[in-house]
């Protein structure tokens, strides 16, 4: 690509992104006016209404993912999405990118999450979360019993171990909180790895600094594992925990030291030779 070439690139991925954030933004409050309320209504059932948001979830989140991928912002690929769809599993993820939680949920018809403590005092999204079913992010064995539950009513569970995005260059800190939730519901773990060449969208990156080229996720959904495979006679939960920490940090590296290249853009996003790769959307 020549420079003026590649320079405008480079300004349209910054302009569509920009656009779709905001689209992101807009977009959330429109559908938590209109969409979620009326699937709300559609059942007295608490349990069919959140069926059918979460399912609303995943098809919004589909939508914005493939818009940001004909956009020419990203591409993207999820190798082994039928492990994510198999209920009562708690799912442990790597977290390099602002939009993990919104490429893994696409994926998925049904999943419970845990958001963040704000969203509940917005006032209008905080009504489609509980509507979902969603955990708000409270501290310490509140937080652990509400997600065992979860699990242990056969509902799968999305968790980011880390706690927060991963900063490139640095180590991964795990907390085990997801460890300890596994435990207490007795459930099977389904560690997932994702990574971001060239990075993009991390901490502490703001999302007018864009790569040279677009990016492209790569999600490896592993095998899963039952936590009580973890336990040694009658050892604390702690060190189990700390074992079953330990496991899952093995398998985001190992994920992401055999998951293959991104796709090279080339030219204006729009005549972006991503046909070269089938497989990757």
């Amino acid at each position: 690509m020549s420079g003026a070439g590649s320079k405008l690139n480079h300004l349209w991925r910054v302009f569509a992104t920009g656009f779709l954030f905001a689209l992101f933004g807009v977009g959330a409050l429109v559908i938590s006016l209109t969409m979620f309320p009326l699937l709300r209504l559609t059942t007295w059932n608490a349990d069919d209404a959140r069926r059918r948001i979460q399912h609303g979830m995943q098809l919004t989140f589909r939508a914005y993912m493939e818009a940001m991928r004909v956009l020419g912002i990203l591409t993207y690929r999820v190798d082994g999405a039928e492990r994510l769809r198999k209920p009562g599993r708690l799912i442990v993820a790597n977290h390099p990118t602002l939009i993990d939680v919104v490429l893994l949920v696409s994926q998925m018809p049904e999943v419970d999450c845990i958001v963040k403590s704000g969203l509940w005092r917005n006032p209008f999204l905080r009504w489609p979360a509980a509507w979902a079913d969603y955990l708000p992010a409270v501290a310490g064995v509140e937080l652990i019993e509400e997600c065992s539950a979860t699990l242990r009513h056969g509902r799968s569970l999305l968790v980011f171990p880390e706690g927060t995005r991963t900063v490139p260059g640095k180590p991964v800190r795990m907390q085990r909180g997801a460890a300890h939730i596994a435990l207490a519901a007795d459930a099977d773990i389904l560690p997932v790895t994702i990574t971001c060449d060239p990075p993009a969208l991390f901490k502490g990156n703001p999302w007018y600094r864009v790569p040279a080229r677009r990016f492209h996720l790569h999600v490896v959904v592993g095998e899963p594992m039952a936590a009580r495979e973890f336990i040694r006679g009658n050892e604390s939960p702690v060190r189990t925990a700390r074992r079953i920490t330990q496991w899952m940090l093995t398998q985001f590296e190992a994920g992401r030291a055999t998951q293959p290249g991104p796709v090279e853009a080339t030219g204006l996003p729009w005549l972006a030779e991503s046909a070269q790769q089938p497989s990757i959307r």
